[in-house]
């Protein structure tokens, strides 16, 4: 950004707020980066490849680009697997992942489906309340230590299930449960 032009600049603000990004928002600073380092191309495609994928309009990618422009830097991959576990797993509506964009950088084997077996459980179990996007140490906190007696295996299946392994005492009562 410091070699260009005022005219290279005055067409990346253009295009950034073509997004729906918005001049004032605190974001727009990050997104500008983007543009020039990705280029109007790169970011247009991975722009139409967001909304095949989650079905957002032009509306939801600028919310979702004005909270968490970096959702720009994720691969294809990355960002087909997240969405199909979102969406489809988790029967999250798209408007819904535009407003919190972030869950679409979050690791899927480290700390969504983890989470999503705890939640699961807990739900089953009549101890659920929900959330996917608390800290590490909150959701220990919230999740995990208040059911320690009602459920003694839990920290210990979060943990394995953070590890990438198959947790082996959740039980569920139906295969597929919405949180």
């Amino acid at each position: 950004m410091l070699t260009a032009s005022a005219e290279q600049i005055r067409a990346a603000a253009a295009f950034a707020e073509g997004l729906g990004v918005p001049h004032g928002s605190v974001m727009f600073r990050k997104i500008l980066l983007y543009v020039e380092l990705l280029g109007e191309d790169k970011i247009a495609a991975k722009v139409k490849y967001l909304k095949s994928t989650l079905g957002w309009s032009d509306a939801e990618v600028g919310i979702a680009l004005s909270k968490d422009p970096s959702v720009l830097r994720r691969s294809k991959n990355m960002l087909q697997r997240r969405s199909e576990f979102l969406l489809s797993e988790l029967g999250l509506e798209p408007a819904y992942i535009a407003h919190r964009p972030a869950m679409l950088t979050y690791s899927l084997e480290g700390r969504l489906r983890p989470r999503y077996y705890v939640m699961k459980f807990l739900k089953e179990n009549g101890l659920l309340v929900h959330t996917l996007i608390l800290t590490e140490k909150v959701f220990m906190e919230k999740y995990i230590c208040p059911h320690m007696e009602a459920a003694p295996d839990l920290a210990e299946d979060y943990a394995a299930a953070c590890r990438g392994e198959s947790p082996t005492r959740f039980r569920f009562a139906s295969p597929k449960n919405e949180l």
